[in-house]
């Protein structure tokens, strides 16, 4: 049963949402878009919670039932009963773990858009072309899910592949999503140019990293070190004849940064600047999540890219998540793009660390013996 510190805290998650409610009906509120606004995406965010803990009064509401029934002088209602019961029984566990994990805190990013890279690691040009896959594949993902995105950079590599690229991803709760898909992916099939049918094993490593607003990362622009250059690669005349590309170093970490995709270097800067924001987010969030951390024996779920997170075997028509032990087949679907139960499954899995972690601090220590 759920203890009466966690339903003390979904009773107050409940109150919130009939203020939200009432708060939607306030002519005042009504008037000002921006208020409403802001209203509306508390209350959607806390409505599932809210659903979650009206089905669970139900079901131990029809639990207290069927255990009313079982005193009941007719044997037949007595057995039905004690049959309903008993699936009733079942039900409850996961009910009460599902609003558990509503009550994990959430992380602040993400309701934020992403900067994913990927970049072909060891196998050669075989490595290349599972990057461009796997950068089609969340392409592919973003469209299924109507989200907007917008290439930064691209590296071409040999047989159509790629050495790395850089795309922008904007929607609902786009982080909340790939956050997971950081680290290592390894591709294991026969490459096309292997003449004896030999399987070989091949490399991506992919980043997702939360969009970070100038609020969140300040930049000196002494800090700065500007390039232009002429863009390589595909493009129109005024992109490959002018010095639109643009590269920004920060000096005091050495982090690069470019942006060659557009034609205007204004753009492009823009862009650059996006990146880098982005990335010095990202490294300042990881020192301090490797700060917490360093007590932990275990870093699971850290997201650490050096991570090998999961292998795609082909000849087995076999994805397998190594973080979360999650196994699917049909690979053709998972390269078009067909990924939200890994990612599902993944969401679930880190949420439950999160939530045994929370009540490991939560949990009172030891009471010392008094001599």
């Amino acid at each position: 049963m759920l203890s009466a510190e966690v339903l003390r805290k979904l009773d107050a998650i409940e109150a919130r949402f009939e203020e939200l409610t009432h708060q939607l009906s306030d002519p005042a509120v009504v008037s000002s878009g921006d208020r409403t606004k802001k209203i509306g995406k508390e209350r959607a965010g806390i409505e599932p919670t809210v659903a979650a803990l009206h089905a669970y009064r139900k079901l131990v509401a029809h639990v207290a039932e069927a255990e009313a029934l079982l005193a009941e002088n007719d044997p037949g209602i007595r057995e039905m009963a004690k049959e309903e019961l008993a699936q009733l029984r079942l039900q409850l566990p996961p009910a009460e773990e599902q609003l558990k994990l509503f009550l994990v805190p959430r992380d602040p990013n993400d309701e934020k858009d992403v900067i994913l890279e990927i970049r072909a690691g060891a196998g050669g040009d075989e490595a290349g072309l599972f990057a461009s896959e796997l950068l089609r594949m969340y392409l592919r993902y973003a469209e299924r899910h109507g989200w907007k995105y917008e290439l930064a950079d691209l590296s071409p590599g040999n047989m159509g592949g790629l050495k790395e690229a850089t795309v922008t991803i904007s929607g609902d709760a786009v982080y909340s999503s790939l956050k997971y898909e950081s680290g290592v992916h390894r591709v294991q099939r026969v490459p096309a140019t292997e003449a004896q049918g030999r399987i070989h094993t091949s490399t991506v490593t992919v980043a997702v990293m939360p969009e970070a607003e100038d609020i969140d990362i300040q930049i000196s622009p002494a800090d700065l070190e500007t390039d232009v250059f002429r863009s390589t690669g595909s493009g129109g005349q005024s992109v490959n004849t002018t010095d639109s590309a643009v590269r920004i170093t920060h000096k005091p970490t050495g982090v690069i940064v470019k942006c060659q995709q557009e034609k205007s270097q204004l753009k492009n800067r823009s862009m650059a600047m996006k990146m880098l924001r982005a990335k010095l987010y990202e490294m300042e969030t990881e020192k301090q999540r490797s700060a917490r951390d360093a007590t932990r024996k275990s870093q699971v779920g850290s997201g650490d890219r050096s991570e090998k997170i999961r292998t795609y075997n082909f000849p087995q028509d076999r994805l397998t998540d190594h973080r979360v032990n999650y196994t699917r087949h049909n690979l053709p679907a998972v390269m078009d793009g067909d990924v939200q139960d890994v990612i599902a499954a993944c969401r679930t899995f880190f949420a439950a660390e999160a939530l045994r972690e929370a009540s490991k601090e939560q949990a009172p220590g030891p009471v010392e013996k008094r001599a």
